[in-house]
């Protein structure tokens, strides 16, 4: 990506048909190891557990049981040096080209799905975690910090879903002890899902209201994201 992370008019008109976006790369190859060197540190100390940012997405969250997808909220509060990364700086100034001038950068959210795990990331919409009586003009980034592929679970988009409204989500497994959730609509088509594997510090955008998912980790090295 070059320095001031711009992107074509046809990049542009294509997020805004399907609701999504895929790029090779926001940053370098560095940063990526450096990101990546922080980010299992954290996992390893399980930072922001005291606090409840640091949870198992996609399991009951029991102390004592290996969690099935782990994630720490806002890992900036505890490595402040990641706020410096050009990643974050590329981000937000692509974003500002697809949502607008005014676009802010709101937070971050790590989460690690371990090797060898054949838990998903259901289907879902962000906007269906969020407060309904709002309108929201908002998208989400999602960097791995290895290369992204079908078998270590990259992202799947349904390209035009973000022009439906919210759909009914439940918890993931209909169970209200998770704190993550999954698409509650039976025989909904998902046949035009698209795949979408990327390099190292390659980055996935996509709208609040867009139907994504992430297939399970069935390599034997984890995937951060």
């Amino acid at each position: 990506m070059a320095e001031s992370a711009l992107i074509t008019p046809r990049q542009v008109e294509f997020f805004h048909e399907n609701g999504y976006l895929a790029l090779d790369s926001i940053t370098s190859v560095d940063e990526v190891a450096w990101i990546r060197g922080i980010y299992d540190h954290l996992f390893s100390i399980r930072a922001g557990r005291e606090e409840g940012n640091q949870f198992d997405l996609a399991g009951t969250d029991e102390e004592g049981k290996e969690a099935a997808l782990p994630q720490i909220l806002d890992p900036s509060k505890y490595a402040p040096e990641l706020k410096t990364a050009k990643c974050l700086t590329n981000a937000l100034s692509i974003t500002r080209q697809l949502l607008g001038p005014d676009a802010v950068h709101g937070g971050e959210h790590a989460i690690l799905k371990p090797g060898g795990s054949a838990v998903p990331t259901p289907w879902h919409q962000d906007e269906a975690y969020w407060d309904p009586s709002f309108r929201y003009n908002s998208l989400s980034v999602w960097i791995p910090l290895q290369e992204a592929t079908i078998e270590n679970g990259c992202m799947w988009f349904v390209p035009g879903s973000h022009k439906q409204d919210i759909l009914p989500h439940r918890s993931i497994g209909n169970d209200p002890r998770v704190h993550g959730l999954e698409l509650d609509v039976a025989g909904f088509d998902l046949s035009q899902a698209v795949a979408c594997p990327i390099p190292a510090g390659g980055a996935t955008f996509h709208l609040s209201s867009t139907l994504h998912y992430t297939g399970p980790n069935l390599t034997d090295q984890p995937r951060r994201a």
